[in-house]
């Protein structure tokens, strides 16, 4: 039976990243540093090849999938931009820190949003309603593989929500350049919208095997699942 791959890459680091600043939809470009470590993970791996090739519409999105993909034509998915920060948009936390309401949001951001933003909870169901949509369009369509360049919380949302095997939030941090392949299978995916994960991005050149995780970011898994524990579910299931 066919099934269909989907390759979820995250953007290189951007600016507003180094500053330490909340850029949700801040139109932050790519820095220097995230370039150059895009075109050395090209340069030594393999990123898959698809039928058509997506990105969130921010600059920094597109700009990664240009390094990564020089050939590729691309269209934008507003569906999949990162969560909004509304009045904290492009504001460091050394800032934000002083602010009595962001520090609330820091404890209950699944429950409140930002200012003119989005809560967690209403990120996460916008992501899932994007994603299946999305997979829909592409069943229809028959295109069996498929990029799409977008943000770290899109990627974790995604497989927190559909991905096999089942795993928490912030299990599925990946670090700039780096992502995962979904595979779908259509007859499962009707029954019930999950997706398995078969592989970390990039892959060796040699043996297809995704390359090993970055230490500092499962540092950063681990710091953030003794922050903030488990997120809801994105789906608002209680069997995820």
């Amino acid at each position: 039976m066919k099934s269909y791959l989907v390759h979820l890459i995250r953007h290189g680091v951007s600016e507003g990243n180094l500053a330490g600043r909340y850029i949700g939809r801040t139109d932050s470009p790519l820095a220097i540093e995230g370039m150059k470590q895009l075109a050395q993970l090209k340069s030594q791996y393999l990123y898959p090849q698809a039928d058509r090739y997506f990105c969130s519409p921010c600059t920094r999105c597109m700009d990664s999938l240009r390094i990564l993909y020089p050939e590729a034509e691309f269209e934008t998915a507003d569906g999949f931009a990162e969560c909004s920060f509304g009045d904290w948009e492009n504001r460091p936390f050394e800032e934000l820190k002083k602010d009595a309401a962001f520090m609330e949001w820091m404890k209950n951001g699944s429950q409140t949003a930002p200012p003119n933003g989005e809560s967690t909870s209403e990120f996460m169901q916008r992501i899932c309603t994007a994603f299946q949509q999305f997979v829909n369009d592409r069943l229809r369509a028959g295109e069996t593989e498929t990029v799409l360049v977008t943000h770290g919380g899109v990627i974790m949302t995604i497989l927190s929500a559909f991905g096999l095997p089942r795993a928490r939030f912030y299990d599925w941090m990946c670090d700039s350049g780096c992502g995962y392949t979904l595979r779908i299978t259509p007859s499962l995916w009707m029954r019930q919208p999950v997706a398995e994960v078969i592989n970390t991005l990039p892959v060796t050149y040699d043996e297809g095997i995704g390359i090993v995780s970055n230490p500092l970011i499962d540092a950063a898994r681990n710091a953030a699942d003794a922050a903030f524990g488990d997120l809801p579910d994105p789906r608002g299931e209680e069997d995820i």
